[in-house]
C-alpha cells in the first residue's frame, strides 16, 4: 500500500509489541507511554491530503529550519499557483523558477526541488524504487541531491515510508524534548543522544513520536 493510500485512513494506535518493548527498555520513556493511552503516532497526518513521494519531499524541503505553521503556509501558497494541488515533478520543472520564490521558497530550496524533480522525471527516483530500498539506501539516494541532508532524508523515511526505526538526527524540537523529559541539565551531546536512542532500537520511530507528543503537550 502506498503512503498516499495509508494517509486516507485514520492513523492506527501505536503497536502493542513496540510499546511494550520501549516500556521495558527505557523506564523514562515508559512513563510517557503510560501517560498517552490510545496514542496514535501518525494522527497528525489525519487532516493532511495524501502526498506521493515527491509531494512529501516538497514538504520536507519547505520545512527545513521553519516552524510547522510557516511550512504549511508555504505549501498552501505553492498549491495555489498550481491549481490547488501539489505540483508533479514535470509540472515543477516546466514552471518558471520564480513561482517557487513567490511561494516562499528560498533560491537554494528552489534549486533543491528542481534537482529532485529532475531525478523523478528521468527515473532515478520514484515511489516504487524508494519503497523497495533499505533505510540506508533511501538516505544515500536522497542526500546525493544538494540541499537534502540527513534530517530531510530521515523525515522522509518516517513520514512517507513509515519506517519503524528512524531517529531524527539534529532535530531541535526532539533534542529539546529529550533534554526536558530526561532532565539533562545541559543540551545533550551527540554521544549522549546516540547512547539513549540505541535503547529504543528497533522502534526508534515510535520513541520519537512519543517524545514529540510530550513536547507539544507541554
Amino acid at each position: 500500500m502506498s503512503a498516499a493510500q495509508q494517509s486516507r485512513r485514520r492513523a492506527p494506535l501505536a503497536a502493542r509489541e513496540a510499546r511494550e518493548f520501549l516500556r521495558q527498555a527505557d523506564p523514562v520513556l515508559g512513563r510517557l507511554i503510560d501517560a498517552h493511552p490510545g496514542f496514535r503516532p501518525r494522527a497528525w497526518m489525519d487532516d493532511l491530503p495524501p502526498y506521493d513521494a515527491f509531494g512529501t519531499l516538497i514538504f520536507q524541503v519547505a520545512g527545513q529550519q521553519l516552524s510547522v505553521a510557516s511550512t504549511r503556509a508555504i505549501i498552501s501558497h505553492l498549491q495555489e499557483r498550481f491549481g490547488g494541488h501539489m505540483p508533479s515533478p514535470a509540472e515543477l520543472l516546466a514552471a518558471d523558477p520564480q513561482v517557487l520564490r513567490d511561494s516562499g521558497f528560498s533560491m537554494r530550496k528552489g534549486q533543491t526541488l528542481r534537482a529532485l524533480a529532475e531525478r523523478f522525471v528521468d527515473g532515478r527516483l520514484s515511489d516504487e524504487a524508494l519503497s523497495r530500498m533499505s533505510d540506508a539506501e533511501v538516505e544515500a539516494a536522497l542526500t546525493e541531491v544538494p540541499g537534502i541532508g540527513p534530517w530531510s532524508a530521515h523525515g522522509f523515511l518516517l513520514v512517507a515510508l513509515d519506517r519503524p526505526d528512524v531517529y531524527l538526527t539534529g532535530d531541535i524540537a526532539l533534542r529539546r524534548a529529550i533534554q526536558r523529559v530526561y532532565e539533562f541539565d545541559h543540551v545533550p551531546t551527540e554521544d549522549e543522544l546516540s547512547e539513549l536512542s540505541d535503547r529504543w532500537r528497533p522502534y526508534r520511530s515510535l520513541a520519537v513520536s512519543y517524545l514529540f507528543a510530550s513536547e507539544y503537550d507541554g
